[in-house]
């Protein structure tokens, strides 16, 4: 079992959960985050940080297409053990729906 970051988090980015995280799992994209299945140890301290509650268990029903990209993503982005400041316009992306078919970008984060 581990964590899974989904669409919420895209042009979101808040970071809280890469603060808490102790095995630094979080990887990052150019518009959000995604956890390493094989490093998160499911401790689950970074569920209640995400302020959009993108974050959730891949136990969980629909979990499967989320931990796949968590995945692929994680092998390909850098690493991030450091919050940064989330993006000016967060607020306005959070109850967007479609974000991953609308706005999401493969391209690394910096």
């Amino acid at each position: 079992m581990t964590y899974v970051v989904d669409e919420k988090c895209i042009k979101c980015k808040h970071m809280d959960c890469v603060e808490v995280c102790p095995v630094d799992c979080f990887y990052e994209g150019e518009n959000m985050l995604v956890i390493h299945p094989d490093e998160c140890i499911d401790c689950g301290v970074c569920e209640p940080e995400c302020p959009v509650e993108a974050i959730f268990s891949d136990t969980e029903d629909g979990a499967e297409k989320w931990a796949q990209l968590n995945r692929k993503y994680a092998e390909i982005w850098p690493n991030i053990n450091q919050k940064k400041d989330p993006p000016i316009d967060a607020s306005k992306w959070q109850d967007v729906p479609n974000k991953l078919k609308n706005h999401f970008s493969e391209k690394p984060g910096s």
